[in-house]
């Protein structure tokens, strides 16, 4: 038997290696600890549900933390022109937006009228208030700014890189996931009306003082409405195309 087999033999994988004072290394690893004693007890409670809105907020805004890191990191990518790693973390952050949108439905499954005690313990909280979203927020003109940078550089309008996009599809790609990110918030921020006014009224003032209904229009709010435009160019394009095809 080698030193390393009889090593491999003695070592005591029961045992966590990592600092920490979690029983195991996956929840030193994870603090998990930490994590599970974030949401209020049993005994903390105005009602059982207060479980599930805080799992429900708390487990978006780690996806949300994800999606803008991911984000930000793409925009450092294009600026220093690797198109390919930006996309694939754009990717990423989609993905973490698609995950959130789904999950509001479990606030559907409280009862609006037992969901008035909870909200009478959230004193001025407010999805307005998320770090997550608004860290988002803060990364979405950006992505907008070097995109626009990179397209500039490449000597092609909007309209062009559409047209011509098959010779250069990391850029034309590059358009595509920034309309989808936007198209994925916007779903958010529909799903998220839809659940309100389900939940508490369309017609109701909220937690912070700002009316529900307000929501409602922020429904239409897109980051890049120069993507959406583009398109609408693109049909009149086509159909000037056809129609002076049609005249010779």
């Amino acid at each position: 038997m080698t030193g390393s087999e009889a090593s491999s033999q003695a070592e005591d994988y029961s045992q966590p290696i990592l600092p920490g004072g979690g029983a195991s290394d996956y929840e030193r690893y994870l603090s998990t600890d930490q994590l599970l004693g974030l949401q209020k007890t049993a005994d903390e409670w105005v009602h059982r549900d207060e479980l599930l809105f805080q799992v429900t907020h708390q487990s978006s805004e780690l996806w949300l933390k994800l999606a803008w890191n991911d984000a930000e990191e793409a925009v450092r990518l294009i600026e220093e022109g690797d198109l390919r790693g930006a996309l694939r973390l754009l990717r990423r952050s989609i993905l973490c937006i698609r995950f959130l949108t789904p999950q509001l439905e479990m606030l559907e499954h409280m009862s609006p009228w037992e969901y008035q005690e909870i909200r009478k313990v959230l004193g001025h909280g407010s999805g307005f208030d998320s770090p997550g979203w608004n860290e988002l927020r803060r990364v979405l003109p950006r992505l907008g700014q070097v995109f626009h940078n990179a397209r500039r550089e490449a000597g092609l309008s909007l309209a062009d890189l559409y047209v011509q996009g098959r010779d250069h599809e990391h850029l034309y790609q590059l358009a595509e996931s920034l309309i989808e990110l936007d198209e994925q918030a916007q779903l958010w921020r529909m799903r998220h009306y839809q659940i309100v006014a389900r939940v508490i009224g369309d017609q109701v003032v909220g937690t912070q003082g700002t009316p529900v209904e307000l929501l409602g229009r922020l429904v239409t709010k897109t980051s890049y409405p120069e993507l959406w435009e583009v398109r609408n160019e693109l049909t009149a394009l086509s159909q000037a195309e056809v129609s002076g095809g049609g005249q010779n």
